[in-house]
């Protein structure tokens, strides 16, 4: 498989430390809001990645964070915690709003085929763990102490930054724009290690450390996480674009110098989910959920699907019309894997393997689940049974995670449920699967023949009210609901 590096910046052949086994780690969510769909695109293409690799037959170690402290309103260690915001929003406590906001984000991700991580910790159950890496990193000389704060040193790097190239004298004691200054710090880009009460008087969360009571900074909590499950050495770390700076960059920096050599080889980070109006953020108010995809009758998969055609490099602008296209396309697609019924002959073992070399070859180019999606549609156009169909789309449901067959298979069951009932005089009625619905038509049917028409009537405006119209038609009759 080849991936693109962010840290490189191009395309590698993806390596690991251990031949055969993949250590992962995928930054988790900040449990103080629903996560949108922007921030869902992420896991969505991580779990994609995941699932290729197992399909490769690599042994994932697969770790996910939750942060539940210390992620302030500025990645750049300035404004209130995002947790104490959320618990202030909905006068309830930091840990009931993090337990909410946990089960409903992994409720989405449940909705939308992600795999739950085989390790995901939250951050207030390792603080001990916290406060043993930034003693070693003051041990070391790289972090310091200045009012009441623990600060990473920057200026001890040779490479301070590694996704992007900035001058040295970006290091210098100063302020960037937009960021209220922090008069503890020796230069503009160190970080806060550990926050002591006298920054934060109202934080809900603190605990006894060397430095006084207080809580870990955001940046701390993703190294510690990932050292503690994934050992020194990790091979593939992934998140959002915009947590490349300062967010990664500082893992880099701390991680390295604690264990005194290099950490992390391959980063994955995916792009932005745009609106027509910019990008997709909370801090802008009314904002997209898997829940409300629902409450507009969109299925949830259909959203998997959109953000799958699309390369996890490049912006995608989302628009309900967009949206449209996918679910459509996705339904078509379900659609004519429903009408796979064939059962003769065995799966063609010679023909599955081709088609599975070429998926391999066009998903292993940098997660290419585009080029994925065009091979569900090369096998459909096979020259190939039905029973090699079906067993090459399973295999490589694996890895797109669409539920296909399952799909189909509901479809076939719904098409049948709205077969059509007979009367005994072999009428025929034709409508959306509800036998009480079809008896009722059929007894509307029935006065009709009768001549009791006011019977008939009746029964129609009763339908009528309840939202079903019916279509007579030659030798029975279709409903519908409006």
């Amino acid at each position: 498989m080849y991936l693109y590096n962010s840290a490189t910046h191009k395309k590698e052949e993806f390596k690991t430390h251990t031949p055969g086994r993949v250590e992962m780690y995928t930054c988790g969510p900040t449990v103080y809001h629903f996560a949108h769909i922007g921030n869902l695109r992420s896991y969505i293409m991580e779990d994609a990645l995941e699932k290729f690799l197992r399909y490769e037959g690599y042994d994932v170690n697969r770790v996910m964070n939750i942060t539940d402290v210390g992620h302030l309103a500025s990645d750049a260690d300035t404004g209130e915690d995002k947790m104490l915001k959320g618990a202030r929003r909905e006068n309830k406590s930091v840990m009931d709003i993090a337990r909410f906001y946990t089960g409903a984000f992994f409720d989405d991700c449940a909705k939308l085929n992600i795999k739950t991580p085989d390790v995901v910790q939250p951050a207030t159950g390792l603080i001990d763990e916290f406060i043993k890496v930034v003693s070693g990193l003051i041990e070391k000389g790289y972090a310091y102490a200045a009012g009441g704060n623990v600060y990473f040193d920057t200026s001890r790097l040779d490479r301070y930054y590694v996704f992007n190239d900035h001058d040295e004298e970006d290091l210098a004691v100063g302020v960037r724009e937009g960021v209220e200054e922090d008069a503890n710090k020796r230069n503009k880009n160190d970080f806060v290690l550990w926050f002591t009460k006298c920054k934060f008087e109202d934080q809900a969360l603190k605990w006894d450390s060397p430095w006084g009571v207080g809580y870990p900074g955001w940046h701390i909590e993703c190294s510690c996480i990932s050292m503690k499950y994934n050992g020194e050495y990790l091979d593939l770390h992934c998140g959002g674009v915009d947590n490349a700076f300062p967010h990664h960059t500082n893992e880099i920096a701390q991680s390295e110098a604690y264990l005194g050599h290099p950490w992390c080889a391959q980063w994955f980070h995916v792009h932005h989910l745009n609106t027509n109006s910019g990008k997709m953020s909370k801090s802008k108010g009314e904002f997209l959920t898997v829940s409300l995809l629902e409450e507009k009758g969109y299925d949830p998969l259909a959203y998997r699907f959109f953000c799958l055609q699309s390369h996890y490099r490049k912006g995608l602008v989302f628009s309900w019309e967009n949206l449209d296209n996918a679910a459509g396309a996705y339904h078509k697609l379900i659609k004519r894997i429903a009408a796979l019924t064939g059962t003769d002959g065995g799966v063609d073992e010679e023909a599955a393997a081709q088609m599975k070399e070429k998926f391999l070859a066009q998903v292993g180019n940098d997660l290419n689940t585009s080029m994925g999606i065009t091979c569900l549609y090369d096998v459909l156009k096979a020259p190939v049974n039905d029973v090699t169909k079906r067993a090459v789309l399973a295999d490589f449901d694996r890895v797109l995670s669409l539920s296909l067959l399952e799909k189909a298979a509901a479809l076939r069951e719904k098409e049948a449920a709205q077969a059509r009932t007979a009367g005994a005089d072999g009428f025929t009625v034709q409508g959306e699967g509800d036998p009480a619905i079809d008896a009722l038509v059929l007894q509307r049917a029935e006065a009709k023949k009768a001549k009791n028409f006011a019977e008939a009537d009746r029964i129609r405006d009763e339908l009528k009210a309840r939202g079903i119209e019916i279509t007579d038609v030659p030798g029975g009759a279709v409903w519908k609901r409006l």
